[in-house]
């Protein structure tokens, strides 16, 4: 049984080239690049094999682009990366580890990785092998998975030459994730390629094949011995893929989730009583996940770096969103299942769980906890008379991020009532529309009281105590609430007006 996620996008390219493939060499203008080319002459000179190897292969055939190329090389790896970076001449750099053999060489934007072929034994208690020299069958055997594994010689002889001995290409064509070696014997040496089996399947839109995914299943305690930061990447990479949903679900379905993220497993599942049950939450987030992966996945690629991390960090709000529900569920008789105030419960369980999982804990922690706490306060907005005081104190606590709340608030319409969402959307852009108009007025968004504490304190002659924070507060409150416009003439006038009411 081969476990699905969503259909594969690449099979009918390989139903068509698969024969060829397997039978001559590589033609492909990536291969012809010329820093391939000068790396195998090197390799030549040295008297060296070496070999493309990896990611870079696989990605080759599924047209995905990738600037990291690890060379596999029968012998030193780190004296050919010598030889090539001193050809490469100026511009070129090189870095060399001498404890893993490895050395990694970077010119203009490209990375080339170089290792010697190895074999590979591991302890029961340890991801980490024990490494000797080994031949290139050998560290074919060692890779993940058969599509990791081929290889494509850089010699100038064979220049080109496909070495799949695990059928890689097969397994693409069958968009299939599959051990090259026995499975159990895989994830039980490195539990770490049970999180890159789920992970390669969601960015891929690949299936885990059934002895692969029963193997997990059967491994799945291992994973207690990665560590958390591990264990975080391959999260992050599944959040980051076309549909993160499909990633948390395998995780699900193999029952490494309970072990890696208990609160989201706590979840699953949908309680009745008295005839009346509740949505399942689990796949209600997963839902919205997608909904917002969906409206922050066009041109990703063209997307700047500090725009991308953003986007991560707004798929775990829509990951955490409804994380205080459980804590939060309440049985009422006239209501049925509430789960009153679980957005702030959530919002506080944001940094206990992002310092347990070892994810960041500065202003990206911050964000998400934000997100979550004020994701309820706009459908509060549509469900009430939309004030301009409401939307004042919105715009204000979001500040910056007022775009991003608003597109996980309208991800988390999920209903299957068409005509709700409709209103809902239509909704959403009426509150839109309110805080354009308000903000072009009053210009709330991250303001401070035009009055500083300083001015305060000169005014009234007090030194620091608690009252000049209880005059900006009522300065602040007074602008939100409309009382008085955002200047500092009709601010200042407010706080001599409080002054004198509280020292009569």
């Amino acid at each position: 049984m081969i476990y699905t996620n969503y259909s594969c996008i690449f099979h009918f390219f390989f139903v068509i080239l698969h024969p060829i493939l397997q039978n001559m060499r590589i033609s492909d203008s990536k291969i012809e690049n010329p820093i391939l080319h000068l790396v195998g002459e090197e390799a030549d000179r040295l008297g060296l094999e070496c070999y493309v190897i990896g990611g870079w292969v696989r990605d080759l055939f599924l047209h995905r682009p990738s600037d990291d190329i690890d060379i596999v090389v029968v012998g030193s790896g780190i004296s050919l990366a010598e030889a090539v970076v001193k050809r490469l001449g100026k511009g070129a750099h090189l870095a060399v580890f001498k404890t893993y053999g490895t050395a990694q060489v970077k010119k203009n934007g490209m990375e080339l990785e170089f290792v010697g072929a190895r074999r590979e034994s591991y302890t029961r208690d340890s991801r980490n092998p024990i490494v000797e020299d080994g031949t290139l069958e050998e560290d074919q055997n060692r890779r993940d998975f058969t599509i990791n594994a081929m290889a494509i010689c850089l010699n100038k002889d064979h220049y080109g030459e496909l070495l799949d001995p695990f059928d890689g290409i097969g397994d693409l064509e069958r968009c299939i994730i599959k051990t090259p070696l026995d499975p159990d014997i895989t994830f039980s040496d490195d539990p770490l390629r049970m999180m890159r089996a789920v992970r390669f399947a969601t960015q891929l839109g690949f299936n885990l094949d059934g002895e692969t995914f029963d193997a997990i299943a059967r491994n799945k305690e291992r994973i207690r011995i990665i560590t958390k930061e591990r264990i975080a990447e391959e999260l992050n990479k599944i959040m980051l893929s076309r549909r993160p949903s499909e990633g948390w679900i395998l995780l699900d379905k193999t029952g490494l989730l309970p072990l890696i993220f208990p609160e989201l497993a706590a979840l699953k599942g949908v309680e009745v009583k008295e005839g009346r049950g509740h949505k399942d939450v689990f796949y209600h987030t997963l839902k919205v996940l997608d909904n917002v992966a969906e409206l922050t996945s066009e041109r990703m690629n063209e997307l700047t770096n500090e725009r991308k991390d953003k986007v991560l960090w707004l798929r775990w709000a829509a990951l955490l969103h409804d994380i205080g529900k459980p804590r939060s569920k309440q049985w009422d008789p006239q209501a049925g299942w509430t789960f009153r105030n679980h957005n702030y419960l959530g919002a506080k369980m944001v940094p206990k769980i992002f310092a347990k999982m070892k994810l960041p804990l500065n202003e990206k922690m911050e964000y998400v906890k934000k997100m979550v706490d004020l994701h309820m306060r706009p459908i509060n907005l549509i469900e009430d008379t939309v004030t301009d005081s409401a939307v004042r104190r919105l715009l204000f606590e979001a500040g910056d991020d007022i775009d991003d709340l608003m597109l996980l608030c309208d991800a988390d319409i999920t209903s299957r009532n068409e005509q709700k969402v409709e209103r809902y959307h239509q909704n959403y852009q009426l509150v839109r529309q309110k805080m354009v108009e308000l903000e072009e007025r009053d210009r709330i968004r991250n303001f401070q009281p035009p009055v500083k504490g300083d001015e305060i304190m000169e005014m009234f002659h007090l030194e620091p105590c608690s009252l000049v924070g209880e005059l900006k507060a009522a300065v602040k409150d007074a602008i939100l609430d409309g009382i008085i416009p955002n200047e500092y003439e009709a601010a200042k006038a407010y706080i001599i007006d409080l002054w004198q009411k509280k020292t009569k």
